[in-house]
């Protein structure tokens, strides 16, 4: 990391230190939450609600694709940040170059997968015999595309971690708006249908690969990418899945829990597959704006608690929940009350308006204690804390949510379907404040530690 960058996740008020670092991914997610809601429209707008289904469901499994490059770039992120707290410039730049060649590899893998199983991983994630045919010209096109998605994600985790949160916000800002711009150009223009949102997809992760890569190759970043450094070993592996695996389980446990979704609507028919998918994209608004300000919030906490700075590390987790909690309340009010209003946007199915409506209204219940969730999951990653990363970030979309889809249905029907998120975020929050009140605690300790010993040493 630059002299600056360090003197700024270090020294300068903590405050400012998050709104720079925050703003930047707050505003790269939100625009990619709005462009999954646009692509969403854009298929809407075929009037055909069995392809509105199709994006339903293949949802899932580009989850899983996501799923593999947040593994690789949370997991490098939190690590490299640590590194750099620690000075240690020379293991952050073999971490940053094992991390993103291993990410090659294993997308190449996933790809050739991918297309061998790509009817039946369909099925799996809730595809009926009308929603299959649109959902492999859609999916086919993604998959192969995937390398560019897995390996940009690594990219800009890695970005991120030595504090250029704007390069990142750029990138991901600038492969939202060329997909936006693509969408009804390939989709209506040359009519490809629902195949145009895919490729515009593909083409859009592509130029937002090749602008994150010319970071590294063009030397504006501190930490390297380069073949001399690639040193795949047993410490770097491990410290990567150390976080990254408990990512990796948050994501395809929530892959596994959509899909999940969608078989138990199923049953009722493509508006209900269709009405699910429209009020999960409506709420990830919500979620992803939390996501893109804790992509600040973790590498201050990781750097700051390198470096023993406890008191910058208590100030920038009381200020992030206290920032989270009021957003996402604010956002519940908003989708309770328009609820309708909104997933009409998408549909003119009265359908799966009525679904999509009564859906949004009950999984918005718990979400303004979302925040709360969210920031004790990323401090757990900053700190290097794997064991209490992978519960929380497995609970919400899979410990407690899987047995919820299973089991409520069968008293309940598509309600049972419908209220199988609240059930799940109740036991997280729960789970979440007992492992708060423990990190809080283990961390005053380890402050305490840390004055006696600089006392002892006679540091100030």
């Amino acid at each position: 990391m630059r002299d600056q960058r360090a003197k700024m996740m270090g020294e300068e008020k903590i405050g400012s230190v998050l709104t720079r670092l925050a703003i930047p991914g707050i505003i790269a997610m939100l625009i990619n939450a709005v462009y999954n809601i646009i692509d969403t429209m854009f298929v809407g707008m075929l009037n055909n609600t069995s392809a509105i289904g199709a994006v339903s469901v293949v949802f899932p499994m580009f989850m899983l694709i996501a799923a593999m490059g947040q593994m690789f770039g949370v997991g490098s992120g939190s690590y490299i940040s640590r590194l750099l707290g620690e000075k240690n410039k020379e293991q952050a730049d073999k971490t940053t170059s094992t991390t993103f060649f291993t990410s090659v590899i294993f997308s190449i893998i996933f790809t050739i997968i991918g297309v061998i199983f790509l009817e039946q991983f369909l099925v799996l994630f809730g595809a009926t015999d009308t929603i299959l045919f649109y959902a492999k010209d859609y999916a086919k096109i993604l998959v192969f595309g995937s390398t560019f998605t897995i390996c940009n994600m690594t990219l800009n985790n890695m970005i991120r971690a030595e504090g250029n949160a704007k390069y990142s916000m750029i990138a991901i800002s600038l492969g939202a708006l060329i997909n936006i711009i693509l969408d009804p150009i390939l989709m209506f223009s040359f009519n490809m249908g629902i195949k145009g949102a895919a490729l515009a997809t593909v083409l859009a992760q592509m130029i937002s690969f090749i602008y994150l890569i010319s970071y590294f190759i063009l030397g504006k970043s501190y930490i390297k990418i380069s073949i001399k450094h690639f040193k795949p070993s047993k410490d770097i592996y491990s410290e990567i899945l150390k976080i990254g695996a408990a990512t990796f389980a948050r994501q395809s446990l929530a892959s596994l829990s959509l899909g999940l979704i969608n078989v138990a609507a199923k049953p009722y028919g493509d508006a209900a597959v269709a009405a699910m998918g429209i009020s999960l994209r409506i709420l990830s608004i919500g979620i992803y704006v939390v996501f893109g300000y804790n992509q600040g919030f973790q590498p201050i906490a990781g750097y700051n608690y390198g470096a023993k700075k406890y008191d910058r590390l208590f100030e920038a987790i009381k200020i992030s929940l206290k920032t989270t909690t009021i957003f996402t309340a604010i956002v519940t009010v908003v989708f309770i009350v328009f609820a309708k209003e909104i997933t009409s946007v998408f549909t003119i199915d009265p359908e799966v308006i009525d679904i999509g409506a009564k859906t949004l209204k009950t999984i918005c219940l718990l979400f303004p204690l979302f925040g709360f969730q969210q920031v004790y999951a990323s401090l757990f990653q900053g700190l290097g804390r794997g064991k209490e990363s992978f519960i929380l970030s497995a609970s919400r979309q899979g410990i407690f949510l899987i047995p919820s889809i299973v089991i409520l249905p069968k008293f309940w029907g598509l309600y049972g379907v419908i209220f199988s998120q609240v059930v799940a975020d109740f036991f997280t929050i729960m789970v979440t404040g007992v492992l708060a009140l423990k990190l809080n605690k283990s961390l005053k300790e380890e402050e305490i530690n840390s004055i006696k010993i600089k006392d002892k040493l006679g540091y100030e």
